[in-house]
């Protein structure tokens, strides 16, 4: 049967016009109907490979459908070159990478399907395989009972997620947050770059294959990333940045890459493709990463932005800051953080979040318990605080302990965080009135 559209699903581009959806449609007649009290033209579409009965058609649609204007040059023009500002250019190439990386093997006409013959990768994804079960049976599988019991109220699965300090963890946050459409992270590291298979294949397998299961190893054994580490990795290293790490959890939890593209957050607060950035201007690069959840097919996108958070390089940063000016009931992650926003030199994120966020989801490194005690806030507190661990010990919260006193925190039921089982792990879940997240 043939299909009907309205005028409106169609646009034009070069010597054709397609159907919105993107669907390889030809139109090769017009067909007037009547509604109730008005006549007006649908298009009859059939598959066609005659380009000059689709020119035909194309030609005699534009003469009956008189109310409605041709489109000019430039407009035509920028329909042919100009993608939509926020549109993702979708290609293989970085679920091909991520799933090499991560030791799983390649979808069909793979360029790593050689490589990936080799003992070096064989040995590297028995040991993927055997490190991701572990993690599966002893944290993953709890993780996201809590998050169905726990975190799928609103303002939670709509939101933006907002990640400070988070290394290149996606897996945490999309274990936490696997519905939300939006996930903004923001870290030193660099962004980096996408491997090539021609790149991979100079280098030694075998020691960079090692050197990649080693930049995932804290977040697998530990379920942080420690900061001296990916000093060490992350900056040239091993990769030069957090794209490469990124692309591996989110392919190993379950996730295929559509796409990438580099961008930056420019001096108006907008998300712009990267380009050449003018002299005297802060970078804010970052990578776009457009993903889809396997088990639902529901489309993500993943920002990763390499921004100072101190209160020095933030004053100065006008870009970022207009970009959180825009932001709103937003849900914040904080997790690891080495407790910088305890310190009066992390204000002014510590600040923006309070203000943006509808909900935070964090362990005793995020905000200090203290901002959150009076209203608009309602808390509720999960596992066990006795002291930060380690060199942290010192920032203890005396407020925090006396909370957890109280009946009404719930168990825990993995363990997270700074002392991984070592010492019990804590989190606290903050979500603004219903009224205050309206203003």
């Amino acid at each position: 049967m043939p299909r009907r559209f309205n005028f409106q699903d169609v646009q034009y581009a070069g010597p054709r016009f397609y159907y919105r959806s993107g669907l390889q449609s030809i139109y090769i007649g017009i067909k007037s109907s009547m509604s109730s009290s008005t006549k007006r033209n649908e298009i009859i579409c059939q598959p066609c490979l005659d380009w000059r009965k689709t020119l035909g058609a194309c030609l005699a649609l534009l003469l009956l459908s008189c109310s409605h204007s041709s489109p000019t040059v430039a407009q035509t023009a920028a329909a042919q070159t100009e993608p939509p500002p926020d549109a993702v250019p979708h290609s293989r190439e970085a679920n091909d990478v991520g799933r090499f990386l991560a030791g799983l093997p390649g979808t069909p006409d793979s360029p790593f399907s050689e490589l990936e013959q080799q003992p070096a990768w064989i040995l590297h994804r028995q040991a993927l395989d055997k490190a991701w079960a572990s993690i599966e049976a002893k944290n993953l599988a709890s993780m996201r009972e809590f998050q169905a019991k726990e975190l799928t109220s609103p303002p939670i699965p709509d939101s933006l997620v907002f990640y400070p300090f988070s290394g290149p963890d996606a897996l945490m946050l999309t274990v936490f947050f696997p519905h939300n459409p939006t996930y903004v992270l923001v870290a030193l590291e660099p962004p980096g770059t996408l491997p090539t298979p021609k790149q991979m294949a100079g280098k030694n397998l075998a020691k960079t294959l090692e050197e990649t299961r080693t930049t995932l190893s804290d977040v697998l054994q530990r379920s942080f990333f420690i900061t001296r580490q990916m000093d060490r990795q992350f900056r040239g290293q091993v990769t030069d940045g957090l794209f490469s790490p990124i692309l591996e959890l989110l392919v190993r939890s379950n996730h295929t890459i559509l796409g990438h593209r580099m961008v930056r957050i420019g001096p108006d607060g907008k998300i712009v493709a990267r380009g050449v950035i003018p002299p005297g201007e802060i970078g804010n690069r970052g990578v776009q990463i457009e993903f889809q959840t396997d088990s639902d097919h529901s489309i993500h996108q993943l920002y990763y932005f390499s921004i100072n958070l101190s209160d020095e390089k933030m004053k100065d940063n006008k870009g970022f800051l207009t970009y959180l000016d825009g932001l709103k009931g937003v849900t914040t992650y904080f997790k690891a953080t080495s407790y910088m926003t305890h310190h009066a030199d992390f204000s002014i994120i510590r600040d923006q979040v309070l203000a943006k966020s509808a909900a935070v989801l964090q362990d005793d490194s995020g905000i200090p318990y203290h901002y959150f005690r009076d209203q608009p806030w309602r808390v509720q507190l999960y596992g066990e605080y006795v002291r930060p661990y380690g060199s942290f010990k010192w920032l203890e919260q005396p407020d925090l302990r006396k909370a957890y006193e109280e009946p009404d925190r719930k168990p825990l039921p993995f363990q997270i965080g700074y002392g991984f089982r070592r010492m019990p792990s804590n989190l606290l879940f903050a979500s603004k009135t219903t009224e205050a997240r309206k203003d």
